[in-house]
């Protein structure tokens, strides 16, 4: 029995080492320096984002998303059969311009790391179903990334979470 104990152990650290090692997204490259400005925006406010990173399977750039005149995919996200999100994907029209790749990637990438719905059909926001202007949400950039993030599901839940109320008595 004594010599069965280092293999069992040997055998489950095996094991573990190929689960662990299968976790893993693949990222296209082209995405790559977006998520990585995303992640610091979550990292300035608070908003852990490592666990979702790895729910997912890919981060990828599609020819396979409708595109026409009555009406584009820029980018969605794709849920499993349990209506989790395994993926997000952007339409490869998307990368014509720099503007409009990271605006639909940013949206995209809110609705699974930050917890975002739609905020509006059109309203000139990164959370818009829509917009007709991508090029003013652009204009106004880093207001529009500050008010994604601080008025986001995932901030406010974690600013609920967080905040202490603290009572003193006096005598």
């Amino acid at each position: 029995m004594a010599n069965k104990c280092p293999l069992i152990l040997v055998f489950t650290i095996f094991f573990n080492t190929i689960i662990f090692a299968q976790k893993s997204v693949d990222i296209d490259g082209r995405l790559q320096p977006l998520l990585t400005d995303f992640f610091a925006q979550c990292d300035k406010y608070g908003i852990a984002y490592n666990e979702k990173l790895f729910q997912l399977k890919t981060i990828d750039i599609l020819n396979t998303l409708p595109l026409s005149e009555n009406g584009s995919v820029l980018g969605k996200v794709v849920r499993n059969s349990d209506g989790e999100i395994e993926s997000i994907v952007i339409n490869w029209v998307a990368t014509l311009d720099n503007e409009i790749l990271k605006i639909v990637a940013f949206h995209e990438f809110a609705h699974h790391f930050l917890d975002y719905k739609h905020t509006c059909e059109d309203c000139n926001e990164i959370m818009a179903v829509q917009n007709r202007s991508y090029f003013d949400v652009a204009r106004d950039w880093e207001n529009q990334v500050e008010q994604l993030f601080i008025t986001s599901p995932a901030y406010l839940s974690s600013r609920q979470t967080t905040s202490m109320v603290s009572i003193e008595y006096v005598n």
